[in-house]
């Protein structure tokens, strides 16, 4: 924890961490007063939590299903799912320049063929978000749903069999057996991710949209903007204050949501 003192210095490689000069709350003044702080805020907070909610409800969709299918198509759909997950976001990201080029991309060619005009995808910011979330959910749905199926996994069949006997349906018994008796898992899940809200996955925001500046308005978040403040300016102590800036707000909203679950369910809380 002795780094973060780094926030609060103008680092000297010559002088080192300790004997570098005292600069106080320089380094966030120049993040905050930046023209693009509210512009990479705002994209920060609004994408991930768009992949918390759409993430997490198709993370738990698909792992509903996957505990209604037979063992063999089990290792079947988890294999297909989870291989995304181990992909790097170099890889994807030229996965993506594939589908998306816009002289030879497959995407375009099949605009093409449906006598649609091509569209240049790496200037018009306005598809990123719903490109960013497709990519996102195909790289790491699987690995939520996994966590989830193995939630289901771990409830007594004897409970589907008294509600099977009561005539309930398999909707139901989803309803009302699987989804409270994981829900405990559900909500731990979804505090751990509200509490990196701030962090952006640095791979996906980078790689798949190729660092493009005409992108920016809609991609541009703090982790790729201090990168980019880091590798042009060399501010060691900007870059940290942004990064313990990121911390603290992200310890702010874990202690606020379980503050927020325990005054509706102490059981559901992790503290």
């Amino acid at each position: 924890m002795y780094g973060i003192v780094i926030a609060f210095k103008d680092i000297n490689y010559a002088k080192g961490i300790w004997g570098s000069d005292w600069v106080g709350l320089h380094n966030f003044k120049f993040f905050f007063n930046s023209q693009d702080a509210l512009r990479i805020t705002r994209n920060t907070l609004l994408l991930n939590g768009l992949f918390i909610v759409v993430g997490m409800s198709c993370a738990l969709v698909i792992g509903l299903l996957l505990a209604e299918l037979g063992r063999r198509w089990v290792k079947l759909f988890q294999t297909i799912l989870f291989f995304p997950y181990f992909l790097s976001w170099v890889v994807v990201g030229f996965v993506s320049y594939i589908l998306l080029n816009p002289s030879f991309g497959v995407i375009n060619k099949v605009l093409d063929q449906f006598h649609v005009a091509p569209i240049d995808w790496y200037s018009k910011p306005g598809y990123w978000p719903l490109i960013l979330t497709l990519t996102y959910l195909w790289k790491n749905v699987g690995y939520t749903a996994i966590i989830f199926f193995t939630g289901l996994l771990s409830i007594d069949n004897s409970y589907y069999e008294a509600a099977s006997i009561d005539g309930a349906s398999r909707l139901q018994q989803i309803r009302k057996i699987s989804i409270p008796l994981i829900l405990p898992l559900i909500t731990m899940l979804f505090m751990l991710n509200v509490g990196r809200i701030f962090y952006s996955d640095f791979g996906l925001f980078y790689f798949v949209p190729r660092d493009a500046g005409m992108l920016y308005p809609t991609t541009d978040v703090v982790d790729t903007y201090v990168f980019r403040s880091l590798r042009v300016v060399g501010d060691l102590g900007m870059a940290s204050a942004a990064s313990l800036y990121q911390a603290v707000v992200g310890l702010i909203l874990v202690v606020s949501t379980n503050l927020l679950v325990r005054k509706f369910s102490k059981d559901h809380a992790l503290f």
